[in-house]
């Protein structure tokens, strides 16, 4: 298992404005999986690219277990990373492809034989060996490219947007067998992604970057429970944000008066968010955190039920409509148009700092 480190990373490319990735440090812990997140152009495909040794970064530095590699051959890093189009020799079998890698080490055929054998049941092929890719569906392909991967047995792992070229199922099996093989080989893996979904389910950490730049790295709970600021909260959605001002560990809103627990942030200018599920409606007895609002919609999903609420701020409406997850039968509790009690508990409350 191996432990990488990204230390001041930066890349500009020649006559560019600003650069591809700006001062990117991260520690990606041995064997487990890391998410590089983001939109399109935030830098995370030229990082990953930086790892594998087909980028040279401008500055910093990338570190295996504590030793630059930055001045190694791609060759000799021991990095495998697979493309979201796969790069399946086409005129070579299933079992070709994958023990290619093997072949250009000299291991002899035999054993190449026996460990393509192990891969393609590893990742639910058996019977493939003798298909060209041509007469493979995308799924398969893509698990055809991760045997070809790891049979090599690399340090570390990258995965070029895996599943973006998969439909919504095969993405769903693909996930699971890769979360699967994970687990199994305790493979340190470094993937690119602008899934945040994908990111959650498969990740142990995320980076989340914008622009080249890193705004936020942890375990995906963290993203939804305590996003840095509001662009990570916008970047992950469902969430309600309240605009306020902070004083102490009470945030003063036109809804009224909230407390708060997440009170790490200086007094002033902030923004309130709670997520749709952690919003109770219909809450009565309660002096303290509580709003009021009007059904404008609610649309039944099966195991609940989502509504969209104007808050009210006295006898006035606000412009400021909440989104509200509860229980699947409050559907016919409180009908469009029916003015409702908000419940906003302390602890479901997380601040993050107003933008201008």
């Amino acid at each position: 298992m191996t432990q990488v480190d990204l230390q001041k990373l930066t890349k500009i490319y020649p006559g560019g404005d600003s650069p591809a990735v700006r001062a990117l440090s991260l520690t990606m812990p041995p064997g487990r999986t890391t998410a590089l997140l983001g939109p399109s152009g935030c830098g995370k495909t030229t990082a990953l690219k930086m790892i594998a040794g087909l980028i040279t970064p401008t500055e910093g530095d990338i570190l295996f277990d504590g030793e630059s590699i930055v001045g190694v051959p791609t060759e000799k890093r021991e990095v495998v990373m697979a493309f979201q189009n796969h790069l399946l020799f086409p005129h070579m079998s299933v079992s070709q492809n994958v023990g290619f890698g093997l072949k250009m080490r000299g291991v002899d055929r035999r054993t190449i034989q026996r460990r393509v054998s192990e891969m393609l049941a590893l990742v639910r092929l058996p019977g493939l060996d003798d298909r060209r890719p041509h007469q493979l569906s995308g799924g398969q392909q893509q698990r055809v490219a991760l045997a070809r991967a790891l049979i090599v047995e690399p340090r570390v792992l990258l995965l070029d947007e895996p599943l973006s070229n998969l439909d919504a199922h095969l993405r769903g099996e693909m996930r699971e067998l890769i979360h699967d093989v994970q687990q199994q080989f305790k493979l340190t893996t470094i993937f690119v992604t602008h899934d945040q979904e994908e990111a959650v389910v498969l990740a142990d950490q995320i980076a989340l970057l914008f622009e080249g730049q890193l705004h936020q790295y942890g375990p995906p709970q963290a993203f939804y429970e305590r996003p840095l600021n509001e662009r990570v909260a916008r970047f992950f959605g469902g969430v309600n944000f309240i605009p306020g001002h902070k004083r102490g560990q009470v945030i003063e809103t036109a809804l009224g008066l909230f407390r708060c627990q997440s009170a790490m942030l200086s007094d002033g200018a902030v923004l309130a968010t709670i997520r749709p599920e952690g919003v109770m409606i219909g809450r009565n007895g309660i002096e303290t955190n509580m709003a009021q609002g009007r059904v404008e919609s609610s649309i039944y999903l099966g195991t609940h039920a989502r509504f969209k609420i104007s808050a009210q701020a006295g006898n006035g409406h606000l412009p400021l409509v909440m989104e509200v997850v509860a229980d699947a039968t409050s559907i016919h509790q409180y009908p469009v148009g029916q003015t409702v009690n908000l419940y906003l508990p302390p602890e479901k409350i997380w601040l993050v700092p107003a933008e201008n």
